[in-house]
């Protein structure tokens, strides 16, 4: 297992300080605000503690209020809201400084059959013909900053589709679509909420990327600055984090400087196991 995702499996080992309060702390080297995915991972983590484990997630919403500091540890709150015959429900707030940063409800349900159908799989190539990220960024950045952006990573991402500083260079790659190959970059352990806390994780890492990629814009260009707002998930089926996943993402709508886009998340096998919608803060300069 590499050391990047040793890293992350710990920092979602939160640290339990009392009954339903657990303790998380954000990676060393990040200087800024905490990463939305890290804060939704955890809190998932810490409810997913306070629920038998034959009940698994099948649904969180979450509302980001606050930026998160990345120099102290977030402590984690959990309301037992309730525990009925069928089904779960957790409310997580994870507070800063005395405030809360970010607040996220989540429902647990036993396992239960019934009437099934899903979206079909859209077409993309297979993950081991497209370009590593690193292959893929250094024509835009050169080998140096491609290795930097990709070094210490957990997660391995193939873009089967343009890439935002691809499209910001070229205004005919813009798209409202975008899919990316995922898995973390090792074998994990058959513990099947740590599977889905890992895609909590991951599916805020390109998500928004989609309505900035329908603009011709990218994270970093100077004229560009947003943020996760709020944050919805269901998790369909079973699936396995360190399989390839396919996270095929849209945006309908961008507009009084927040955008809107939304994922499912497909096995290769073409089984839809997680659906996503988010919304996010999207300002941009005339600079």
């Amino acid at each position: 297992m590499k050391e990047s995702l040793k890293a992350l499996l710990d920092l979602l080992d939160l640290e339990q300080i009392e009954n339903d309060i657990f303790r998380g702390r954000s990676p060393e080297d990040r200087q800024q605000r905490v990463f939305g995915g890290q804060v939704a991972g955890q809190a998932l983590v810490a409810a997913g503690r306070t629920v038998p484990v034959n009940r698994p997630v099948h649904s969180l919403h979450a509302y980001f209020i606050r930026p998160g500091d990345p120099l102290v540890p977030i402590v984690y709150t959990v309301d037992r809201v309730r525990d009925g015959r069928s089904f779960t429900t957790r409310r997580v707030t994870a507070i800063q400084h005395g405030k809360a940063i970010f607040t996220l409800s989540a429902s647990f349900q036993i396992v239960e059959g019934g009437p099934e159908h899903h979206a079909p799989i859209p077409d993309a190539p297979a993950p081991e013909t497209l370009p590593t990220a690193r292959e893929r960024l250094t024509p835009l950045f050169g080998e140096a900053r491609a290795r930097e952006f990709t070094e210490g990573r957990p997660f391995d991402l193939r873009h089967a589709t343009p890439l935002t500083w691809e499209a910001a260079k070229d205004a005919a790659l813009a798209t409202p679509e975008s899919r990316v190959w995922l898995r973390v970059d090792g074998e994990l352990p058959d513990e099947p909420l740590l599977h889905v806390c890992l895609m909590t994780y991951a599916s805020d890492m390109t998500l928004l990327d989609t309505v900035l990629l329908n603009h011709g814009l990218a994270w970093g260009d100077k004229r560009t600055m947003g943020a996760s707002l709020d944050h919805a998930m269901w998790f369909h089926r079973p699936f396995r984090a360190d399989d390839w996943l396919l996270y095929a993402q849209d945006t309908p709508f961008a507009g009084g400087a927040r955008g809107l886009a939304r994922g499912q998340v497909f096995t290769r096998s073409g089984e839809l196991v997680v659906s996503v919608m988010q919304e996010g803060l999207i300002r941009v300069s005339d600079a």
